[in-house]
């Protein structure tokens, strides 16, 4: 098979039709949670005044990057599932992987951003104002946008160079390039595994550089004389690791572990939960946790 198939298969949840509804219905609702709730947040940072802040100001891009990194790889699984099909264009898998890896690089460096907007507003109070001015933040987002688009190219391009000899069944729901990978022939996958180590020894050394900058809040914060205080800070600090971790470790395992010749339940689970959990557990963790936020929400809706 040539690099130009027309088409790949990916991997279905089931063939019994009973739970083919079963997926399009649950992927629907936790699709319509995530949409909903990142919508939430945008609007409310948008329109309220108190929120035009740094750290805001970056959850409202980490917001507008999780919708768009699950709506890369859900509403296909979806149509899949209610037509009862398995089949993406190739030129539909070279759109999901370019946006997947462009949403998902840019909402790592986002959450490495706000890890440093934490560490100075923490840790350098009295520099805050100039460290993080908005010309700085404005700055910083571009970045991140700027370096995920950037990556995917390099990154996609790479991929769908090589020949794919070994047939077009895609062990996973979307397009994913470990698996992908597994379809091509075995002298000229080498490159793109070497890019892959590279990529993920980026993504450890900002999860490296965000822990360090976490001890240093930690330590900050066990010398605030005051118990409110501390949970103040704890309570601002604490959501984001967790997303953080989450993100790190499923990713990493997925696209570390050595590819197995056959699907297996564990890969599946692996990849919701790095590509579909975080852009749900953002909006939980952001806003039923955040008096701020969800005093926002409740003056966009008038409710008192």
């Amino acid at each position: 098979m040539s690099n130009r198939t027309s088409k790949f298969l990916l991997l279905g949840f089931s063939d019994v039709r009973d739970l083919q509804i079963l997926h399009f219905v649950g992927f629907l609702l936790i699709y319509l949670a995530a949409l909903m709730g990142n919508l939430l947040i945008f609007m409310a940072i948008t329109f309220d005044h108190h929120l035009h802040t740094p750290m805001y100001f970056f959850l409202m891009n980490l917001s507008i990057l999780d919708l768009g990194s699950i709506s890369v790889t859900i509403p296909k699984s979806m149509a899949n599932a209610l037509m009862n099909t398995r089949s993406i264009s190739y030129a539909g898998c070279v759109a999901q992987v370019f946006f997947f890896l462009a949403f998902m690089t840019a909402d790592f460096s986002l959450l490495t951003i706000m890890a440093y907007d934490r560490y100075v507003a923490i840790c350098q109070p009295l520099h805050y104002d100039t460290m993080m001015s908005s010309r700085a933040c404005v700055q910083m987002t571009a970045g991140a946008w700027i370096s995920g688009i950037l990556y995917s190219v390099l990154h996609t391009g790479n991929t769908f160079a090589l020949t794919f000899c070994r047939g077009n069944m895609v062990d996973q729901f979307f397009c994913e390039v470990p698996q992908l990978l597994k379809l091509t022939c075995s002298d000229s996958y080498l490159s793109e595994v070497r890019v892959l180590t590279f990529s993920v020894c980026l993504i450890l050394g900002c999860f490296v550089f965000i822990i360090v900058s976490y001890v240093q809040i930690f330590k900050s914060v066990l010398r605030i004389p005051s118990e409110q205080g501390r949970h103040k800070a704890f309570s601002t600090c604490l959501p984001h690791l967790t997303v953080v971790s989450l993100v790190v470790f499923t990713g990493a395992f997925a696209y570390l572990k050595p590819t197995s010749s056959s699907p297996s339940a564990l890969d599946l689970v692996v990849a919701v939960l790095y590509s579909v959990l975080p852009q749900i557990m953002n909006p939980i963790v952001y806003s039923l946790r955040n008096k701020e936020i969800k005093a926002a929400l409740r003056r966009l809706t008038g409710y008192r």
